[in-house]
This record gives C-alpha cells, structure tokens and sequence, in this order.
C-alpha cells in the first residue's frame, strides 16, 4: 500500500489526524509535568553508627571494618565511602549504575539486613546503626522561619503546623523542617555540693529514671469490667522535678532536688545544625514534590496556601522563600518555549525563502503538526518538560522537516516534469519512504549511546534521547503521510507540454555546478586537499579547552567555610554571624536578594545537583541568592577575596550552581594506603605541587588538619585500691563537661532527654579538671581526680580517617580559581605528570577523581553502547543499499565533521563539554542520512540507464537543494540555543560540524565515489 496514495485518497481520516494531533498537542502540552532539570536517580545511602567515646580509629576498626565487611558482601555494590571521626562513623554506599530506581528499593532492603546482621557483633556502647536512603528527595520549594524574638521551641511548634497544612496539597510528597536544636531538660549539679553533701550521683540520677518511668501497673477486675491501673508519679511539669526527694533514706535532713540542682529547660550546647536567615536564626522548611507533577501548578498551590495562613502567622514571624524551583521552572521552560518558537520560526523562514511561500507553509504546517504530536507521546509514557527534553526538541527541529523536504522537492520536481499531483506523489514516496526511514533510523541511533548509557551522566540526559527518538519517528510518518496530502491540496497538476527539461537552474546550483565539476575532474587534488584540513582540525581540536558540564544559570552560589578541625560548633557560627553582620549592610549594593547560612553540614537538598555536605562541626556554608547574573558575576571573586583577607582563620571555597552531576572537588587526587603518616607525607607533597599553580585554588586534603586530645594517665594501683573504675572516671569526666542522659521528660509528644551536667562555672573552665570529684561506689564517697590521674598528657590524633572501597585513602582536592580562566581539565593537565611523578611505596597508590573521573564514567558510559549503536548504523545502510561499496562511501564522510566542529569551538572559544560530546555523535547520524538521500539518488539516476559519470554527477545537483536545506533548517534551528549555556557547545559543535560537512559532503561524497567505483572522468552538457 502506498502511503501517500491513501492519504490522499481518505481525506476525512487524513484530516481527523490532523486535528486529532493539534488538539491533542495542545493538550498534552498543558498537562505535561515541569521541571527545571531532568530527574535522576541517587544511588547512595548513609549508614550512620554512634559509638560515644570511642577515637576515630576505634570507630574505624571496630565499626566501620565490620559494617564494610557485611556491606561488601552485596553484588550491587559500586562504591563504599566511609569518614570516621571521634564517636561517629558514616559510610556512603553507592549502587551499580545498572540498578534503576524501580529496582533500588529491593537494594535498600538488603543493606539493611546486611547492617542488622552485624549489630549483634559491634562492641558494647554502640548504638543501633541508622540507614538514610532518602538522598533522591528533593526540596523544590525552600523556605526560612524567623523570628528574632521566639524561641526555638515557638519556631518548632509553628513549624508543625506549616508541616501539617503543607503536606496536604495534591502533588507534595514530603515537607522537612531542619535546623532544630534538640531540646533538653537539665539537672545542674555542682560535684563539689554533691561531694560536700555526701550524696550519691547513681542514687539520685537512678530516682529521676524510675520516678518518670512509663510502666505497667496491670487491670484490676471489679464485677464484669477489668479497668487498667494507672497510678501518678510521673512528672508533670519542672516543678514535679525539682520537688523530688533525694536524701538518702537514712538521712537526718530532707533534702530536694531543687536545693542542690538547677533544674531547667533548654536546647542542647552541641546542635548538629544551625540555621541563620539573613543574620537570624531560623528553622528551614523544604518541600519536596511528588515524581511526574508539575511542579510550577503545585509551586503556585503552595504559594496560594501560604498566602491564605498569612493571618495565622504569630507577628513578629517571617516566612522567608530562599528557592521556588516552580518559579524558576516556569521561567526557564517559558524561555524554552520562546527559543522554540525562535527555532520554528527561523526554520519556516528559511523554507519560505528557499522553496518558495506554498512549500514553506506547506512544511511549517507539518512540523507543528509532529511537534504537537512529540507532545503527545511524551505525555503518555511521562517525559517531562525541562532543559533536557526541550532542548531536545529544538536541537530535533531541523531534522523533522528533512523528511518532508525530501518528499515535497519530489513532489514539485515531478510536478515541473509533467506528473501529476497524484502520480508524483506516489512516485517520491513509494522511491523514498525505505531509504528515509533508514535514514531516520540512523539519525535516531546516533544518539542512542545517550538512552543507553545507565550511568547519573546517562540518565541526566536520557530524555535527550527519548525526544528525538519519538519526533523522528513522528517526522517520518507525518513525511511520507501528511506532506504528501498538504502537497495534493495545495498544488497543481504538471503540464507535460510544458515540462521544465533542467528543474535546477539558479545561481547557487550554477555555483555548485562549477566547484563540483573541478572537484571530480581532479579527485585526488580535492581529496588531499579536505585530508589536509582534517589533519588540522585533529590538531585544533587538542587547543580546545574542556569541561564536563558548565556552571548554573541560576543567580545562587554557596561558600563553603572550614574552620580548623576540633572548633566547636557555636564558635563556627560566631564566625558565620560575623560574616553575615558585615554583609547585612551592602545588600542592596551588591545585589543581594537573601543569605542563609548553614552550620554543622548542608542545607536540605533544594536540588538535584546541589550536594550536601555531611556532619562536620567546623563547617558551615552560606547560600546567597543574588538579584541576576550580573550581580553574582561581580560580586562573587570580590565576597571570595574579601572573606580571605578579613576573617583568616577559616578556609572557604566559592562555587556556583552546577547543572549537571558533579564530584566534591573538580581536582581530586586519592592516595591510598595504610599508614596515617605516609598518607599525611604524601597529600603534602601532592599539596605543594598543586599550590606551585597560581591558577589553583581552594586547595585541602580531606583528612584535614591534625587535633589535640587530652590522655589521663591513670593510676591503675591506686584506682583499684579505691574501687573506682576506668567507666567510673569516664561517666565523672563525661557529667561534668558534656552531660550525661539519665532519662526522658514527657511532654505530649515530645520526649526531651534528661541531662545531668556540672554548672558552667565547672564544665567550661579546662582548669576544673583538677578539681572534679569522682565517687567511688567501695567507699561510697567522693575522691578527688587528682589522686587517681598521675598525669595528663595532650597528643595530636587525626580527627577524621577516610576511607574507600575498604582501604584509608587521603584525598587532595583543588579547584580553579574563579578569577582564571583554567577548567579543571587544563589545571590538571599542568600537575597530573608531577604529581604522578612522585614515588609511592610499595602498597600505595594514586587514583584521580574529581571532574576527570566523572567524565570519564559518563564517557565510559557512552563509548559502551557506542560500538553498538555504530553497528546497527553501518548494518541498517548495508541493507538499505544490499552493498558493502556504497555504505563505505557514506561513512567515509562522517569524520568531515570534525573540521567544522573544531573551527566552531576555537572561534567561539566554546569547550568541549559534555553535551558536545553527544553533538558530535549526533553528527554523524545527520550526515549519514543526508549522505543516504544522495546515494541513493544515484542508484535511481543508474536505473534510468544514465552512465555512472553523469549519474554521480546529476544525483548530486539534484539532491543539493534538499540536502543543503536539511543542513540549512538544522543548522538554524539551533541558532537559539548558542545563548544557553548548557547547550551552547552542542550548538556549535552541530551548527559548524554539519555546515562544514554538509558543504563538503555535497563535493566529497561525489568525488570518494567516482574512486571507489572506477568511475573514469566524462564530459558532458551540464545545463
């Protein structure tokens, strides 16, 4: 059956398509769901393990060496990642890339039967290990709670109710408030008064654990009913507390809890994390989506529902936005749709310029048609609007009207020749339709390395694929079923007394004429001479600078501030309360729209590609929101240089927003090994060669620097004599200065540990130390530390060991500086052969990480399904034209790209990116399938009984016009997106690379043939 025949012939079902594809479009576009990025899955969890007390080596010998042993048992495992610090050991699990998000729950499961397997066997004091697998949430919508006047247990409590009215919108998944301080009811006692007073810690901390007890009295029968027993006792409120009777039984006075303790309520002095807002402190409230809405409706249903609690909001109380992605979606797929619109709209004026005002509308029509039904396919298997999938369109837009050219120039050159509208009609397709669909199926498995690649990279840009797999395909059908209908109704039979003899008149065909004559004429002048040109383009291509994915566009970047490691957490936040007094003042100078700062680890995860940062209690980071990007240019180097010299005694590393999967460093180098000191000694040397480059900057190492920790000696004779024990020391070292939990305070819900600490006047002066007390259970009374410690001593320790894929690794990080003009692939050109060159002992090795590892793995990814996809390429030609010879000659064009791609990028001076990467492999399906549209023309031209020479020669002339045209639309079409900074260097990479080859393909692909066929050179009227 002839496709075009029936289009023809059924008109009412060719024009319910039609309608059916316009309205279904348009409507599948509006509930299409909206993102600013494509979403990816998170393949790692945290498994977190407390061990109090116990040093970082401890912590990693004793938990995370069996945790590692049991986790590494999975098959699924990629990475294991672990960072042991004092009392606390965090592992990072991170999944095979071949594990998708459907089958990763599964994975989550047998991690943790994996990790409870183990707890039996961990030492006592370590508490039950905690598995965080929730990475993959996103908080989209963020917002800040102030109020400079409430406390943070007024904060928390409107909190809940924000929590309880948000989580109700259709379309929010979670909402996480963060940033509030455990709350803690304290019983401060002095150590001395217990000593003087001669009253037994145990005693009196073991009556406020047994008094608050929840415990089951039992049910007494009484005739038919059994009523439970619930007798008083439990405390009430601080006062219930303090009025607790603590004198011993055998006591001559009564003596309360309130008479010798302090007894209040407050929040802990070590929180793991403190928000500020703009100089004040704040709770954070994020609000993740539900996958596959539209995230700009639910952000606007949020906005509305906040709106509406404005009444509810108690004054003197702030809700502060700090990201709105629905905002930030809506404008970015609002700009989209208007580089769309660009992009259609330059492709039908070039086609109304070049095939004359019926053509061009005639195929403006059609590729709005497979546009609207992109959107239709799209909605139904739930590909969503965002930066990927519609640049996907756009960079699709020139391809989809290839087709339809190939068949309407047909058409209209049968027409000129006589035919009828019908008859040429039938004719083109029924020639074209196989050729073109293996033509589309070449272009489309061109960018197949991208669907297939199952790695972050991969499935960060899998819709890229998905797009362009689906408007191809819709391009094809619609070219060979909807084009020849428009073209039935809106032109005229041939007249066959006035048939044109030469259709291809025009100064450009009498151009290309003369070049493509002195190019076979002289064959091997023409093929050294484009050979010479790629050699230079290979070389040129070596001077183009290279990145893996290019900074945000979104006006937020993030200082992240180190502190020596050992600082308390309340003087890390002196330190960024500092930093946000002097900023306060020059906010509207700088363009600053709002800071929240972060203390003790990252923010929420407000985006998929913004990477928190773990526990840590000498680390902070501020997030600025600044008014554009003109701001945050100018403002960035100066914050970055100003915060270096003014507060010096943090280190701080400046970034911005990245759009795409990004490592913890763009430089990182890992040295393995097993001594802590060779692994110091080395990063060292590492150090020094990396700061040797002006051009590298926030240059660390992860272990950080060394600590001071204080050793009591203890007098193991004497301590015996007196009965106290090593725990009996450490629970009397642990009250006085820390704290100790001796049971929980109810209230309502809210279950507040009881602490049992010294007064300040004891626990934060180092000169107490001497003077603590410690009760001796043999001769029930207090000892003085002094006569159980012969000495202290003070020793450095390393306060974090690291860890990956079970061995100690130190890593090295550095970035380029902002002020350069370096990316991390030329800075580490520079100090790779250094750093490489340093000698390693024997068991220690080097493995470099950062930007080049996960470029590497993305491109890894690629070149996996690249040899396949190639061959399905190379096979789908072979069959096309059941030759070997002539699928030779097409692909023997395709690294003709090169010369364009290499002179687009040295004169825009665009890098080589990821994205360009898949530019070039798309390159080779565009020309391929216009190489395809030639050939075949030559077989077809051979079939009419012309000879070879002639047949070559005419196939090209006739084919100029739709081939330049294909290259001419595409080309165009990607002319918007030059400007956007994610698909710039794929824009240049196509624009150049299938100009040049499309230019030379026209000459070269007509000379390669006459050689590989024999053809001898024959002169003949051209015109």
């Amino acid at each position: 059956m002839n496709a075009a025949l029936y289009s023809i012939n059924h008109k009412v079902i060719s024009w319910m398509v039609v309608l059916l594809m316009m309205v279904g479009g348009v409507i599948s576009f509006t509930s299409l769901g909206q993102l600013e990025q494509p979403e990816f899955t998170i393949k790692t969890a945290l498994v977190i393990t407390n061990y109090p007390g116990a040093s970082s080596e401890q912590v990693e010998e004793e938990v995370t060496l069996p945790l590692e042993d049991a986790i590494q048992q999975m098959s699924q495992i990629k990475h294991i990642t672990s960072i042991n610090s004092a009392g606390l050991s965090q592992i990072e699990v991170e999944i095979s890339d071949q594990y998708d998000k459907h089958s990763l729950p599964q994975v989550w499961d047998e991690l943790r039967r994996k990790v409870n397997d183990t707890q039996g066997t961990m030492p006592t004091g370590v508490s039950p290990s905690v598995i965080v697998d929730d990475f993959s949430d996103v908080y989209g919508y963020l917002l800040n709670l102030t109020g400079k006047d409430y406390s943070y247990r007024e904060l928390h409590n409107f909190s809940n109710l924000l929590r309880r009215e948000l989580v109700l919108i259709p379309g929010v998944k979670k909402v996480s408030v963060s940033g509030i301080p455990q709350e803690i009811v304290v019983v401060e006692i002095s150590q001395q008064k217990l000593a003087a007073l001669g009253l037994e810690p145990d005693y009196i901390y073991g009556l406020l654990q047994t008094q608050n007890v929840v415990s089951n009295a039992g049910k007494m029968l009484v005739g038919d009913y059994r009523i439970r027993i619930h007798p008083t006792g439990e405390f009430v409120d601080i006062t219930e507390m303090k009025n607790i009777l603590v004198s011993p039984a055998d006591s001559q006075r009564l003596i309360y809890l309130g008479d010798i303790a302090n007894v209040y309520r407050t929040t802990t002095e070590a929180p793991s994390q403190i928000y500020h807002n703009n100089g004040e402190k704040a709770l954070s409230v994020g609000v993740s989506y539900s996958s596959g809405v539209n995230v700009v409706d639910i952000s606007r249903a949020i906005s509305q529902h906040l709106e509406s609690l404005s009444s509810e909001i108690p004054v003197g109380m702030q809700l502060n936005v700090i990201y709105d992605q629905g905002s930030i979606v809506d404008k970015s797929v609002s700009g989209f749709i208007i580089n769309l619109a660009q992009s259609v709209a330059i492709v039908i004026l070039v086609l109304l310029v070049f095939m004359g005002l019926k053509s061009g509308l005639l195929m403006g029509a059609v590729l709005t048609i497979t546009i609207l039904g992109t959107f239709i396919v799209m909605n139904v298997f739930g590909i969503q609007l965002q930066n990927v999938s519609l640049g996907a369109l756009i960079i699709a837009l020139g391809m989809l009207v290839d087709n339809a050219i190939v068949v309407t120039e047909g058409i209209i050159i049968g027409i000129k020749k006589g035919l009828s509208r019908r008859e040429a009609a039938s004719r083109i397709v029924k020639q074209s339709q196989g050729p073109l669909l293996g033509a589309t199926i070449i272009a489309i498995m061109a960018f197949a390395p991208i669907g297939l690649s199952s790695d972050a990279t991969g499935e960060f840009c899998a819709s890229l694929f998905q797009v362009l797999l689906i408007s191809l395909s819709i391009s094809w059908l619609t070219a060979i079923t909807i084009t020849p209908f428009f073209c039935y109704l809106l032109f005229k039979d041939g007249d066959k007394n006035n048939a044109e003899e030469n259709p291809y008149n025009g100064v450009i065909f009498n151009i290309y004429d003369k070049i493509l004559s002195s190019a076979m004429r002289y064959r091997f002048l023409s093929l050294i001479t484009v050979f010479l040109m790629l050699i230079a383009a290979v070389v040129g291509m070596t001077k183009v600078k290279s990145v893996f994915f290019p900074a945000s566009t979104t006006p937020i970047f993030m200082v992240d501030i180190w502190m020596p490691e050992g600082t308390d957490i309340l003087s890390t936040e002196t330190l960024v309360k500092r930093i946000e007094h002097d900023l306060l003042p020059i906010y509207d100078e700088h363009g600053i729209v709002n800071i929240t700062s972060v203390t003790g680890q990252g923010a929420q995860r407000f985006a998929l590609t913004y990477q928190p940062e773990k526990t840590y209690a000498a680390y902070a980071q501020l997030l600025l929101e600044m008014r554009d990007l003109e701001n945050l240019a100018q403002f960035l180097p100066w914050l970055e240089q100003y915060l270096r010299d003014t507060y010096p005694e943090a280190e701080y590393r400046v970034k911005k927003m990245e759009n795409g999967p990004s490592p913890a460093a763009k430089i990182e180098a890992r040295l393995y090994g097993d001594d802590p000191i060779i692994l110091r000694k080395l990063a060292e040397h590492v150090k020094v060669i990396f700061d040797q480059e002006s051009d590298a900057d926030n240059i660390r190492n992860t272990w950080r620097n060394q600590s001071l920790f204080i050793r009591p000696q203890i007098d193991l004779a004497r301590s015996r004599e007196i009965g106290i024990s090593k725990q009996d020391l450490d629970t009397a070292l642990l009250r006085n200065f820390n704290g100790q939990q001796i049971g929980i305070y109810r209230d309502g819900s809210h279950l507040l540990p009881i602490i049992a600490r010294s007064p300040a006047n004891e626990r934060k002066q180092a000169n107490s130390l001497n003077e603590l007390q410690v009760w001796s259970s043999k001769y029930r009374d207090f000892t003085p530390i002094t006569q159980l410690i012969s000495h202290f001593t003070s020793e450095w320790e390393n306060p974090i060991i690291m860890r990956r894929d079970r061995k100690r690794v130190i890593t090295v990080l550095a970035d380029p500086a902002t002020y350069s003009h370096e990316t991390a692939d030329s800075l580490l050109k520079k100090v790779r052969h250094k750093v490489e060159a340093l000698e390693l002992p024997a068991g220690y090795t080097l493995e470099w990480g950062g930007e080049f590892e996960t470029s590497s793995e993305a491109q890894q990814g690629l070149a996996s399904s690249i040899p396949m996809g190639y061959l399905a390429m190379f096979l789908i030609t072979v069959l096309l034209f059941n030759s070997l010879r002539q699928p030779i000659v097409i692909w023997l064009t395709v690294p003709l790209a090169v010369i364009g791609v290499a002179f687009g990028l040295l004169v825009l001076d665009a890098p080589l990116s990821f994205m360009a990467i898949i530019g070039m492999l798309s390159l080779s399906g565009m020309i391929i399938k216009n190489s395809i549209v030639l050939v075949d023309q030559i077989n077809v031209e051979l079939k009419d009984g012309k000879p070879p020479y002639q047949a070559v020669y005419q196939s090209a002339v006739s084919r100029v016009r739709p081939v330049g045209m294909a290259a001419l639309t595409t080309m165009l079409g990607m002319v918007p997106l030059l400007s956007d900074p994610f698909f710039q260097s794929m824009a240049v990479t196509i624009v150049f690379g299938l100009g040049f080859a499309t230019v030379l393909t026209l000459v070269v692909l007509p000379v390669i043939y006459t050689i590989i066929y024999q053809i001898k050179v024959e002169y003949f009227v051209t015109s």
